[in-house]
């Protein structure tokens, strides 16, 4: 692996890490449709303008429109909307974590969808992602004084992700995935502004301060534009053990970034919580599968 491709792992981790916290400051000022809706619609289009300066084919061929809006809605909008409201439910340390055991249930899913078998490897992993989960959701349920809403959101986003993953792998897509990238974005985003309308009456909310704006363009440029062309860039270049390895640095940058930039606490749990999810996905993700 030369320093390039270092570079961009070390990108991946960081930006879509650093995307945790970036998100709960826009939610201060904007609701959640609202920032989804208008995120989807601008990193679609840079999406799309990338896409076609690689040349890359555009259009997805007629019979996978009904897929691809299935897999879209599931894994961009379902997703992204889910853990928008578990941020705002939730501290995003809690959030972060529980939204990355996304790897564990696409997992459990492809067993029963696609007909994987399960190894120890798989086995272990899903106790360890399912230990971790319990240990937050144990504070939720237990202390009268939270709500367990935010991780039941955050978790629901978890499983839409996970879903649409599997459907995604159902199939060989005709598009590329930068091209497929932009569809799914482009799909997803007028649900999200329809419900914007609806209920969060965007054009009379205040305008959001400048430092909103400038988190806005760093969510939409880097986590979202960035991030997709990084990954694959690398996916293409690196056998995808060692590509994951920047997908394990999420969580841990998306928790110690909460802690420092939120001044979200960081107690046991958190701490347990962490070390179980990521030794979870490490096991789904790095360790070769068994056909």
């Amino acid at each position: 692996m030369g320093w390039r491709e270092l570079l961009l792992l070390l990108s991946i981790g960081l930006f879509w890490g650093l995307n945790w916290p970036a998100v709960r400051v826009i939610l201060f000022e904007l609701p959640p449709f609202s920032l989804r809706g208008l995120a989807f619609t601008v990193a679609a289009v840079i999406l799309f303008l990338v896409a076609r300066a690689r040349r890359e084919r555009l259009w997805p061929e007629r019979a996978e429109w009904g897929p691809l809006l299935v897999v879209a809605l599931l894994s961009i909008f379902g997703f992204n909307v889910f853990v928008a409201f578990g941020q705002l439910n939730t501290e995003t340390s809690r959030a972060a974590i529980i939204a990355f055991t996304m790897p564990v249930w696409a997992t459990l899913l492809a067993l029963f969808v696609l007909g994987e078998r399960i190894t120890w490897e798989r086995a272990l992993a899903l106790a360890l992602g399912m230990a971790g989960l319990a240990l937050l959701l144990g504070d939720d349920l237990f202390d009268v004084t939270r709500s367990p809403k935010g991780a039941l959101f955050t978790l629901g986003g978890a499983f839409s992700w996970a879903a649409g993953t599997v459907l995604l792998k159902q199939r060989t897509w005709s598009l590329p995935p930068l091209a497929m990238a932009a569809w799914m974005l482009a799909i997803s985003a007028p649900p999200a502004l329809v419900a914007a309308l609806v209920m969060e009456a965007p054009l009379t909310l205040p305008m959001p301060s400048a430092t909103t704006w400038l988190v806005f363009a760093y969510h939409v440029l880097f986590p979202m534009v960035w991030c997709y062309a990084a990954w694959v860039v690398l996916v293409a270049k690196l056998p995808a053990p060692v590509a994951a390895i920047g997908t394990l640095m999420i969580p841990v940058v998306g928790v110690a970034s909460a802690i420092v930039l939120l001044g979200e606490p960081l107690t046991l749990s958190i701490l347990g919580a962490l070390a179980l999810v990521v030794g979870g996905v490490a096991l789904v993700l790095l360790l070769p599968a068994r056909s």
